[in-house]
């Protein structure tokens, strides 16, 4: 029984049982490990105004049970779970299970909303290269993808303040402000959806030049099929690489939406765990976390079977073909454009002061001698911004190499890393900050820590996506069978097929790491203003983007052509993968690996 039990999946569910105990611990431990009074938290936050005396702090802990400690709290509720029954809110006094539930439902609800726009955001990003490969034109394809990584680099709250200003208040088309129906969910949805298509769209276009490389195109150009069937068919091929990551999406939609969700007054899941974070309100916080990591764990098995289903038996024989053989490289200028520009805002703003402050300069306007213009204390923000890109850029390099590393080798380890990656993508960022500052405490190394602690799991999701094709190539069959060893594999054709695609998806994603930097920083966990991080620059001009926009569309502009920078950059790697056998031509930009067996009276190629 024990063998069968390890044999179908054994192993598998109790290293997910186990993880998820660790969290839960760890959440329940969280105001002892930072080291903060729970009961002082909870009274601030059920009365900001409160007095908090000796007395009414014992009152607290009395009525909560503080006083046992956090072991016998824990237990208590695991008690009660069991019988389920989550408790009652420290904060409200309301049955925590009902409220978790309608937030889960709101907050679904406004997934599928974005699901939707960021697949329709995807489609247009890759639709030019779906129009050539079916035409067989790709060999003029020039480098592109700048506007879709402006547009991933964008982060979601900044979209939702520019929607929810421009297109509710100022034009009043729809309405920017609470959750009362379906014209509520449309600018949310937009402001989740865009960026996570942009991204979906960027790994999209870059595996179809490889679908519209293999024979079948050409085969079936030559007998008059459609270009449309053909893109139809190119797009099944790569999709399933990607469906783990849209599983990824959905999850971190559902729990990680909450700036979209404070800024519009959205009552979903991702708030509701925030504010029992910030208010240490324990009860909410475990049956909340528990509900997204039972939605992470249900939504990954759809994922899987959709990946399967798309590619069918060629999976299960070992009959693909490799979607990352050998490129032409092209001469990209636009790097050099982006990298020169970025580099000489920096430049000019390192010559600037950026903390003098000047009161008659307060919200200038963008002129000869305020480049950028001036925030609400009359700071130049070109100086802001050319100092804060040092430590910004700095961090957020390092994290993307180091979240890389670690995405590629438990990439390769699916069996530890897939419970890891479900479990790491629905903790929300915020509460990822804070678990990293109760144990390592707080300070300039605590964002980094969380960010670096969530940032590989999208890479190794991507990795063990690539790899499990890559594994089911009639290329690695053949060069299995002509007596290559795992390690040979590994260097020669496993790692070359997975490198590439997966350096230019975590260079996509450096913006945002840069982003999240700030804004934990912002939050207390970090650096302080007046620190000039750039999400420091963009949190502290938000209040005043209506009368000076200027404040917070320079530093998103900065953002956005890093963004450009790194996707168009990443486009230029390139790994020269060594063949066995011959090359044969498939279309006029790319080649294909081949190994040709033959006997009497056959050959195969």
């Amino acid at each position: 029984m024990p063998r069968a039990f390890l044999r179908y999946g054994g192993l598998d569910v109790l290293w997910r049982i186990g993880l998820t105990a660790l969290l839960v611990c760890g959440i329940g431990l969280l105001p002892w490990l930072s080291r903060t009074d729970p009961a002082l938290t909870v009274l601030k936050a059920r009365a900001a105004d409160g007095d908090p005396t000796p007395e009414a702090l014992r009152a607290v802990r009395d009525e909560l049970g503080l006083g046992d400690g956090p072991l016998r709290l824990l237990g208590r509720w695991l008690g009660g779970l069991l019988h389920g029954d989550a408790g009652r809110s420290w904060v409200s006094g309301t049955e925590v299970l009902p409220s978790v539930l309608a937030s889960l439902g709101v907050s679904l609800l406004l997934m599928a909303a974005a699901l939707a726009v960021a697949v329709v955001t995807a489609a247009v990003v890759c639709a030019r290269t779906l129009w050539l490969g079916s035409r067989r034109r790709l060999d003029g394809r020039g480098a592109g993808g700048s506007g879709a990584a402006v547009l991933a680099a964008l982060p979601e709250f900044l979209v939702a303040a520019t929607l929810a200003t421009v297109v509710g208040v100022k034009l009043g088309w729809l309405p920017a402000l609470g959750w009362y129906g379906p014209q509520w969910m449309v600018l949310p949805a937009l402001s989740l959806g865009l960026p996570a298509g942009a991204v979906l769209g960027r790994m999209l276009d870059d595996l179809l030049p490889g679908a519209f490389a293999e024979p079948w195109t050409l085969t079936a150009t030559a007998y008059g099929v459609s270009p449309g069937s053909i893109a139809r068919q190119a797009l099944r091929r790569c999709v399933p690489a990607l469906v783990p990551n849209l599983g990824l999406f959905a999850v971190g939609l559902t729990g990680g939406a909450v700036a979209v969700e404070k800024l519009f007054d959205i009552p979903g899941l991702g708030r509701t765990t925030l504010d029992a974070a910030l208010a240490q309100d324990l009860p909410v916080l475990q049956t909340g976390t528990l509900v997204l990591l039972a939605f992470a764990a249900l939504a990954g098995i759809p994922a899987r079977l959709a990946a399967r289903f798309l590619l069918g038996p060629a999976l299960r024989d070992g009959e693909l073909r490799s979607l990352s053989g050998p490129a032409k490289p092209r001469p990209r200028a636009l790097p050099l454009v982006y990298g020169t520009l970025l580099l000489g805002i920096i430049g000019l703003g390192l010559l600037r002061d950026p903390y003098a402050v000047d009161p008659a300069a307060r919200l200038q306007p963008p002129s000869v001698a305020l480049p950028f213009g001036a925030d609400a204390l009359g700071r130049d923000i070109l100086a802001r911004v050319g100092h804060g890109a040092l430590g910004t850029l700095a961090w957020a390099v390092a994290i993307s190499a180091a979240a890389l590393v670690a995405g590629v080798l438990l990439g390769f380890l699916p069996r530890i890393s897939g419970p890891l990656v479900e479990l790491v993508n629905a903790v929300p960022p915020v509460l990822a900050g804070l678990l990293v500052a109760g144990v390592a405490g707080s300070g300039p190394w605590t964002p980094a820590l969380a960010v670096a602690a969530v940032a590989w799991a999208p890479l190794a999701t991507h990795t063990s996506a690539l790899l499990r094709q890559e594994r089911a190539t009639t290329l690695m069959a053949a060069t299995r069978a002509l007596g290559a060893g795992e390690w040979y594999l590994l260097r020669r054709r496993l790692l070359p097929a997975v490198l590439r695609p997966v350096t230019r998806h975590a260079m996509l994603r450096l913006p945002g790491i840069a982003l999240a930097l700030a804004a934990l920083g912002f939050l207390g966990l970090g650096a302080q203003p007046p620190s000039p991080e750039w999400g420091l620059l963009i949190a502290e001009n938000h209040p005043y983007a209506e009368r000076a926009p200027w404040g917070v569309l320079a530093p998103a502009a900065v953002l956005a052509l890093l963004g450009a920078l790194a996707v168009t950059a990443a486009g230029g790697v390139r790994w020269r993968r060594r063949t066995t056998g011959r090359l044969v031509r498939t279309d006029s930009t790319a080649y294909s690996p081949a190994v040709k067996i033959s006997g009497p009276g056959k050959s195969f190629s």
